[in-house]
């Protein structure tokens, strides 16, 4: 088999502009209505949105490798770093290096990216790893650098990348092309079209040992960032997580040719449904700020204690419901008080019941919010297929 970058026509991607028209347009809109949404909020609304919006990226894309991080860290260690007020926990260093590039790259989405940068990230991103021997650098050794899966005695070979020895080269010519399709470059490209082929581009390099997914998806965020001319704190990362297997299928089948139309259209479509997403975020954030200032000094440690904890599941709620039995393992009550204390908090409108007896279930005050699922068919239109609660 042939991969992409070792076709003639590499890197010279080809697709059908006029499949992404629409999606373009609507991403734009939203853009400028997300924006415009937050700016006229109060400064600690605003903090909290953007604290919330980056600590979820900086744990869904992480949680796409594999690796599940502490979320009350990272954004604990996202307020220390933008000056905000935090608590004193310790933070481990998966959880501060993932933290410090979100951080970096809120500070400094306009900037043109360079090597610089990108080491820093993988630094960064790779902070507390003593396993590798590549860190803060492109990758050197010898071995073939492959997206493998199955038993080892048996892999199945999704992807394998040039070899370490065209790293460099390659990604000059990747960072040259990034910078001059900006909207102030040389040869701009739509916004949309733009992030997909950055992302299909750099993962297809994979020039670095570990931690090019990561870093990948932050370059693709950077360019939403900049075609809205300011951060986007789209939520990408927890689009794709929700579309994981989707996901690699599709960088899967973009990596064997340079006609990436189909790639650029699923790219879109995550991209609208995660603007979806961020905006549902948004409004999320405000009503539990409502539901929390309304509710302060009212309730005891262990009520707080399990809305804290219901509230942290964001818009899409608590799954299934809280039960009886939840709230007892969640605060350390015993069943008696427990019962107290969901009365207490129903008749104080802070949850809302359903069912009865072993069937009662808890929920909260704030209206369910499910991101619908977007695509884009073949004729370029936009297909929205609401989902339903489960």
């Amino acid at each position: 088999m042939r991969w992409n970058w070792q076709q003639p026509d590499w890197p010279n991607f080809t697709w059908d502009e006029s499949r992404l028209v629409k999606a373009e347009e609507r991403f734009l809109l939203g853009g400028g209505q997300f924006l415009g949404t937050v700016k006229h909020l109060a400064a600690e609304d605003r903090d909290q949105i953007v604290v919330e919006a980056m600590s979820n990226e900086a744990v869904t894309t992480s949680e796409i490798e594999g690796e599940l991080l502490n979320r009350e860290s990272v954004q604990s260690s996202i307020r220390r770093q933008l000056g905000l007020t935090a608590d004193h926990r310790r933070v481990q260093p998966a959880e501060q290096g993932i933290s410090e590039m979100m951080v970096d790259l809120f500070r400094h989405h306009a900037k043109a990216l360079d090597e610089r940068t990108l080491f820093a990230w993988h630094k960064m991103v790779m902070k507390g790893r003593t396993d590798l021997e590549d860190i803060g650098r492109y990758r050197t050794h010898s071995e073939p650098m492959q997206v493998v899966s199955g038993a080892v005695y048996e892999p199945t070979i999704h992807f394998e990348a040039p070899p370490s020895g065209r790293v460099s080269k390659e990604m000059r010519r990747f960072l040259t092309w990034f910078n001059e399709t900006a909207a102030k470059g040389k040869s701009p490209l739509p916004v949309l079209t733009r992030a997909g082929i950055a992302h299909l581009y750099f993962e297809t390099i994979h020039p670095i040992e570990d931690g090019n997914g990561r870093i990948g998806r932050s370059i693709a965020e950077k360019v939403l960032a900049q075609g809205l001319g300011q951060p986007s704190l789209t939520a990408l990362a927890a689009t794709m997580l929700a579309h994981r297997k989707e996901y690699y299928d599709a960088l899967e089948s973009a990596n064997k040719a340079n006609e990436i139309t189909r790639w650029l259209a699923w790219f879109a479509g995550i991209a609208l449904e995660a603007q979806e997403r961020t905006l549902a975020n948004v409004e999320f954030v405000l009503d539990k700020a409502k539901l929390l200032d309304r509710l302060r000094n009212e309730l005891n440690a262990r009520q707080l204690a399990v809305l804290l904890r219901m509230l942290r599941e964001g818009p899409e709620g608590f799954k299934g419901g809280l039960s009886a039995g939840n709230f007892t393992r969640i605060s350390k009550a015993s069943a008696a008080t427990a019962t107290r204390d969901l009365a207490d908090l129903v008749e104080r409108g802070a949850l809302t019941r359903t069912g009865e007896k072993k069937h009662t279930r808890y929920h909260l005050p704030i209206p369910l919010r499910l991101t619908p699922r977007i695509t884009i068919d073949e004729g370029g239109n936009i297909v929205t297929t609401q989902r339903r609660k489960q």
